[in-house]
């Protein structure tokens, strides 16, 4: 079983940055970031291979979102700058121990999330 703890989230002001930490009791080939409004569906924000460091970013984030690792502290990041009032939702770090990092299929692990408000 992997543990996934995030932590960072907050609230701020239109255009402000954040960065989530993902922290991981053990790494999976395949780390991703998803975030879900209540009554909303799952929405896919970014992935990272980690054996790579390749990265994958939504169409929705893409320019704003930067993510990154730490293979040492076994921790994924997610930088978020220029943040919208429509990004105001929780966030959930996600693995699966495979290397087909996409958004359509289901995660094996998943952390608590935390909480992103953004005000206009």
């Amino acid at each position: 079983e992997v543990r996934l703890v995030e932590s960072g989230g907050g609230s701020v002001q239109a255009g402000e940055s954040l960065r989530l930490s993902c922290a991981a009791s053990a790494y999976t080939y395949c780390m991703a970031w998803f975030r879900q409004a209540p009554g909303q569906e799952r929405e896919g924000v970014a992935w990272i291979y980690t054996a790579s460091g390749t990265t994958y970013d939504s169409d929705s984030v893409k320019g704003r979102f930067t993510s990154s690792q730490d293979n040492d502290k076994k921790t994924l990041y997610l930088q978020k700058n220029g943040l919208k009032p429509e990004d105001t939702t929780m966030y959930y770090c996600a693995a699966r121990s495979t290397t087909r990092c996409t958004f359509s299929q289901e995660y094996d692990y998943w952390g608590q999330g935390t909480q992103i408000t953004v005000s206009s």
